[in-house]
């Protein structure tokens, strides 16, 4: 297709302009997608305000934007499973299919991972977007774009969920409610918790997890998350604990939070490379640690759980902007914790 599309360029930290700039041209096994939502992410957040994470430098322009879903435009010559008019999400890293990790079937860990918006490569912050056929995935009419695009911060918590072996009634602490965290709220209720105890220090994202299915939660302002995870067990401790703020003193909550012979699951990042871990205490209580990158094999079980009507997510959408209002989308998840769970931008108009 020829023709030209709009686009929200970052050139430098909190600069982002509109720019004009030609539709992508497609290979054989890609797929045009109409971008109609985009969920803000904390990621993104991060490039806008420090231009880097860890090792992924921001060194030219870039589109931010990864959580996203819209309607297929146009296909490649190869593509089988779309045509045209096909309400999709999109699974935002394209591997490579032949690596050890990707034939093991834990392709996110591909080193040669082409995720959107992970410099250099652009994001969804623009209204078309060309991505292969294979990472992306027909939704229901049942199930609206912006629940589709927070199928990528879903998956995450189902990924967390596979890795600790989350089971029915089972009990489950989570340190800190962001949107991850809160749509980790729903892959442990999907799961089969039984009890879900959940931290933060911001009311409206608490108030956010009970509805979502948190059984309890805890202000940190107030008490200790600990404790409380201790009395609603009496005395045990939980099964299993995410940490997903990226906060020093949350993973060592969650640390203290599992019972003996139970499970942790870092899913946050934190600013600093190294952090002290009583482990005495991991060995006398022989817990099982487990790392959580992105995700992998999630997205139809996300899509099968969100059209269930298993929580109502959409719940968590505070903020809309279009496209036009990218840079006011970034301030504002940006500023507002206290008041916005969860910003969305719409590339095509407002929905």
């Amino acid at each position: 297709m020829n023709g030209t599309m709009k686009a929200a360029v970052m050139s430098a930290p909190f600069e982002i302009d509109i720019v004009e700039m030609p539709l992508p041209e497609l290979r054989d096994d890609e797929v045009l997608v109409k971008v109609m939502a985009v969920g803000v992410c904390g990621s993104d957040i991060h490039y806008y305000e420090h231009g880097r994470i860890g090792r992924f430098v921001v060194e030219k322009p870039i589109i931010l934007g990864h959580e996203c879903a819209g309607i297929v435009e146009a296909v490649g010559a190869a593509v089988t499973k779309f045509k045209p008019g096909d309400r999709v999400a999109v699974e935002p890293g394209v591997t490579c299919g032949r690596c050890p990790a990707c034939k093991e079937g834990r392709y996110n860990l591909c080193p040669d991972v082409q995720f959107l918006a992970t410099p250099p490569v652009d994001g969804a912050f623009v209204q078309y977007i060309a991505h292969r056929e294979d990472f992306l995935f027909a939704i229901p009419d049942r199930l609206s774009y912006e629940e589709a695009a927070l199928n990528e911060p879903f998956s995450v918590g189902i990924h967390a969920a596979k890795r600790a072996g989350v089971k029915p009634g089972q009990t489950v602490a989570i340190m800190g409610m962001g949107p991850v965290g809160l749509m980790a709220v729903v892959a442990a209720k999907a799961f089969g918790a039984k009890q879900i105890v959940v931290a933060d220090l911001e009311p409206i994202r608490l108030e956010a997890a009970l509805r979502l299915g948190a059984t309890h939660a805890v202000n940190i302002r107030d008490a200790d998350p600990v404790q409380a995870v201790r009395e609603a067990t009496g005395g045990i401790g939980a099964d299993v604990a995410f940490e997903t703020a990226g906060n020093p003193k949350a993973l060592q909550s969650a640390l203290y939070a599992v019972r003996r012979g139970g499970k942790l699951a870092i899913v946050g990042l934190p600013p600093q490379d190294e952090i002290p871990l009583n482990i005495p205490w991991i060995a006398d209580n022989e817990l099982d640690i487990f790392g959580v990158f992105r995700y992998a094999n999630t997205y139809p079980q996300g899509i099968s759980f969100l059209s269930s009507d298993i929580a109502d997510v959409r719940s968590l959408i505070t903020d809309r902007y279009p496209l036009e209002q990218t840079k006011e989308a970034m301030e504002r998840a940006r500023t507002n914790k206290s008041g916005s769970l969860k910003v969305v931008v719409y590339p095509n108009g407002l929905l």
